[in-house]
């Protein structure tokens, strides 16, 4: 693996800050309801791979790549500054990837001036599999949450927001009920009383099978996320939308827009 150190930018990066995916390692197993129609199995299983099987990529190094010609040559590829959502075709925290994430968790330290983005479905597997070092956080980590009910919010959300992070994130997608999270916003608090959940993010489901998503569901965990001063982001609709009882059908190239001119972002 190419050398985990800041000498390698000896020369001055004047490029921008890049978004930039990057999964260390692919495929993964379901888990949960939220996992039925999972788009990265469909898209495995339409050119005959098996996306049960985890994998090491060809991109595992991506965050400490250097540029080897050019103006910015010894600079690392992903500019600095850069947001790096990370394994997104996979759950960082999967079983059959143990032997590859400290030297995940040794990049993404090494890249202390960009952020990554994570989001995992296995909160009970985080504490065993934090780096020696991490302490109460890494501030440019964030660890989010996914859960997708009632039922998947009771299960993981005390255990997630019982760990060490500096930010806690909780991705409500897909969306396939009512959620009521306000327990979580007051009884999980800071010394101020401020909910230790700092964002909520919600999405209705995409693709063939999507099961539908009720747009009464977003607005009343838009309410909730709005009284107690949590930030909510409502960043597609699914290709199913109940709304004032009747249904929806929207195409995939207008989830987000349309969720987007619902204007409920807080």
């Amino acid at each position: 693996m190419e050398q985990l150190s800041l000498l390698g930018q000896q020369n001055a990066d004047t490029r921008s800050p890049q978004t930039v995916t990057w999964n260390p390692w692919h495929g993964c197993t379901k888990v949960s309801a939220g996992c039925q129609h999972c788009y990265m199995f469909r898209r495995d299983e339409a050119i005959g791979k098996d996306a049960s099987v985890v994998q090491k990529t060809q991109m595992f190094n991506l965050p400490v790549r250097m540029l080897r010609a050019g103006a910015e040559k010894g600079a690392y590829k992903v500019p600095s500054g850069s947001h790096i959502y990370t394994c997104f075709s996979s759950d960082f925290f999967h079983q059959d990837a143990d032997d590859w994430r400290q030297e995940a968790w040794d990049m993404m330290r090494s890249r202390r001036d960009c952020t990554f983005f994570l989001i995992t479905k296995r909160p009970e597997r985080i504490a065993a599999c934090l780096p020696p070092d991490w302490g109460e956080g890494w501030a440019h980590v964030t660890i989010a949450v996914t859960t997708e009910n009632q039922r998947e919010a009771d299960r993981r959300l005390p255990v997630y927001l019982s760990l060490p992070l500096r930010h806690w994130a909780v991705m409500v997608e897909p969306m396939l009920s009512a959620l009521d999270l306000r327990r979580y916003f007051t009884e999980y608090a800071d010394p101020e009383g401020r909910p230790l959940i700092s964002s909520v993010s919600v999405g209705g489901e995409s693709g063939p099978d999507a099961r539908p998503c009720d747009y009464d569901w977003v607005l009343d965990l838009h309410a909730q996320c709005v009284k107690h001063g949590v930030r909510f982001h409502y960043h597609q609709t699914g290709a199913r939308l109940i709304k004032d009882g009747k249904e929806y059908r929207i195409p995939r190239r207008q989830q987000h827009k349309q969720a987007h001119k619902a204007h409920l972002d807080f």
